[in-house]
């Protein structure tokens, strides 16, 4: 009987854990639409340009970053075979903004 109150008491408490975590999830994404919204309406205070594709789950900025890291990936494979000076620039180039825009 001790076990069943221990481990309830265990999935009681993931149980909380997981629904705060949750409602965190949820504060944080009602507070992005506003900026959404507020950007959109152009009721933004500081004047500064809004990237919505950073603010919302775009499937473009989705799939070109992973066209950029599947490029990054064969000029990577393939350097020894080039050798280029200029295929190693471009690679650290793409590397680069990949993760500036991580």
């Amino acid at each position: 009987m001790k076990q069943d109150t221990v481990a309830t008491q265990s999935n009681r408490e993931q149980l909380i854990k997981l629904i705060e975590r949750s409602t965190r999830d949820l504060h944080q994404r009602v507070d992005m639409q506003q900026h959404v919204l507020l950007s959109i309406l152009g009721q933004i205070k500081d004047g500064c340009p809004v990237d919505l594709c950073a603010l919302v789950d775009c499937p473009h900025r989705r799939r070109l970053r992973q066209v950029l890291a599947e490029t990054i990936e064969v000029l990577e494979e393939t350097k020894k075979a080039f050798k280029s000076k200029r295929l190693e620039g471009l690679r650290k180039r793409l590397l680069y903004v990949l993760m500036e825009t991580a």
